[in-house]
């Protein structure tokens, strides 16, 4: 069966997978156009510095000569060129190095991919090494690099055609209008040159991107594989919250019969609070749920003979303002206090001391003994 047509548009998935893969529409042209623009801009800048070096430079190494001339004398010159000769041109490798990633980041953002560079077989297979060299592919690249060449040299021909009229009265002019005209025309020649460049660039990463995204193309079948795939994982992830829900409703559930009161809406709202003296600086929210669940909280509480407590505005403040086992905020203190108070009154009517006022009490006497 003949491999399924791909006619589709890439998913956005494919092409993540693709950069993650370090493969990514690029153009050579726009990262060489700018190395070019920025090693021409500090060639302007450090220019003078390398004249006023290499001058300083003849200088010393002609007296040297003059004074004691030998082969160590040859050497030790030759060696003091060639130093100063590499500190001269180190500006320009860190700034085409730094061009290079401009240039790069500008057509795709910041990529940082290992898989790109990692060893694969096919890549040294000297048979499929030869049939990708006579490609169609490569005669093809080579073609346009030749035409690229070749329109950039004709670009460069007439304008220099164009300044033949000017070159018969300049010559007679004295040797500094002579440089300065030099200088305008090359001036000119550059910046045609680099707006052909900048043309050439933005066509070539036009037709690189639109070569890309048909590389990436997908059949319908593709399409209809991802989808599925894409779906399996939602379930897997939709059925794992669903687990961590069911966990952590458990434990909220367990939780309550720890809590000295239950604040309701009466109806649609329902928080636990607990509060102990001894670990905790203030109430501790423990459980709280709304409609159905607020009805479990209440009937675990009545299983366990929690009171009860009829509030609504603080049971809707500290349903939308506290998380689960977590303290209650400063500002809603004095509201818990009166609420504390009002089950220490209710419990001391049924005959008990709420758990809050046992702790609170022993740690009275403890204190008091302690004096003692």
């Amino acid at each position: 069966m003949a491999e399924e047509e791909k006619t589709h548009a890439p998913s956005q998935r494919k092409i993540q997978k693709a950069r993650e893969e370090g493969s990514v529409a690029k153009s050579p042209d726009l990262v060489g156009l700018v190395g070019l623009v920025v090693g021409l801009m500090l060639l302007f800048i450090i220019f003078p510095f390398w004249v006023k070096i290499f001058k300083g430079l003849y200088v010393e190494c002609t007296k040297l000569f003059l004074v004691d001339f030998n082969m160590h004398t040859i050497f030790a010159i030759t060696l003091t060129i060639l130093k100063v000769a590499a500190l001269c041109a180190m500006p320009f490798f860190f700034a085409l190095m730094v061009a290079g990633i401009i240039g790069n980041v500008a057509q795709f953002g910041f990529l940082l991919s290992f898989k790109i560079i990692k060893p694969k077989v096919d890549k040294i297979n000297p048979i499929k090494g030869a049939k990708n060299l006579f490609s169609l592919k490569k005669l093809l690249d080579g073609f346009i690099i030749t035409l690229k060449v070749f329109i950039a040299f004709a670009v460069g021909f007439f304008i220099f055609v164009g300044f033949l009229d000017e070159v018969a009265n300049i010559s007679m002019s004295p040797l500094k209008e002579q440089l300065t005209w030099f200088y305008q025309k090359a001036l000119i020649l550059i910046g045609a040159l680099l707006f052909l460049f900048l043309v050439m660039g933005i066509l070539d990463f036009l037709i690189k991107r639109y070569q890309y995204i048909k590389s990436l193309r997908m059949s319908k079948q593709e399409l209809k594989d991802e989808f599925k795939q894409q779906e399996g994982n939602q379930e897997v992830k939709a059925k794992i919250r669903q687990i961590m829900m069911k966990n952590a409703m458990n434990k909220m559930m367990s939780a309550i019969p720890s809590a000295n009161v239950v604040v309701t809406n009466p109806t649609h709202y329902a928080v636990a609070l607990r509060f102990n003296s001894e670990t905790e600086s203030a109430p501790v929210v423990v459980a709280k749920g709304i409609d159905h669940l607020a009805v479990r909280i209440k009937g675990i509480a009545r299983e366990h003979e929690i009171l009860i407590i009829e509030n609504p505005p603080l049971a809707r403040e500290l349903y939308r303002l506290v998380d689960v086992d977590r303290m209650i905020p400063g500002e809603m203190f004095e509201a818990v206090v009166e609420l504390f108070q009002q089950v220490a009154k209710l419990e001391a009517e049924r005959g008990r001391v709420p758990d809050f006022m046992k702790r609170a009490e022993d740690k009275k006497q403890k204190v008091i003994q302690r004096k003692e």
